[in-house]
């Protein structure tokens, strides 16, 4: 089930508020200015699915974000508890960051976490397949993916290049509680 807690950016163990009707959660995150939308594949995605097959399930979605925001790039990721980099992978997004584009992510199968530092206050997003978060640009935040990470996500981009981060050098992200491992209510596809 997607979950926002927010939390005063102090405490990072008593919620100030915690949502998990979707349409709560979209109207939360658009009042501080954080695109949140559920998107169904207009086609059916195989497990294991290839990048272009599950690009083609989403592309309608994909081509109205591109034509009103300018992206440029799209691709997918694909994580599992075995991978062999996930320790690493996962230590790159943990500390407190920014980007000069868009982070968008759309969840395909899986969850990720995601914990916006927005003012005094820390959003926690946990998305779920069919979950798209878009944090703009300039907005603190870090990602967590749990010891266990299981997500195909699809990312776009303004900059053709990918993901390019700007650490804080914060230490809030230690504050707060990482992402456990996740099993969804939902079939998740891919």
């Amino acid at each position: 089930m997607s979950r926002l807690r927010i939390f005063n950016q102090a405490d990072g163990d008593t919620p100030l508020a915690v949502h998990t009707d979707h349409a709560a959660i979209e109207r939360e995150l658009r009042a501080a200015g954080v695109r949140f939308e559920r998107w169904q594949a207009g086609a059916p995605i195989a497990p294991g699915a290839s990048q272009d097959d599950v690009i083609a399930a989403y592309r309608n979605d994909i081509d109205r974000l591109m034509t009103e925001e300018g992206y440029q790039a799209v691709d997918v990721i694909s994580l599992k508890p075995d991978h062999p980099e996930r320790a690493v992978l996962r230590q790159k997004f943990l500390n407190e960051h920014r980007h000069s584009e868009d982070e968008v992510r759309f969840f395909v199968a899986g969850a990720g976490q995601f914990y916006l530092h927005l003012g005094e206050q820390v959003f926690e997003v946990l998305c779920e397949a069919g979950d798209l978060i878009g944090v703009p640009d300039g907005v603190r935040h870090w990602f967590d993916m749990s010891q266990s990470p299981s997500f195909v996500a699809i990312r776009l981009f303004t900059n053709p290049e990918g993901w390019v981060a700007r650490f804080t050098g914060d230490t809030i992200s230690s504050r707060f509680a990482p992402m456990q491992p996740h099993v969804s209510a939902r079939a998740d596809a891919a």
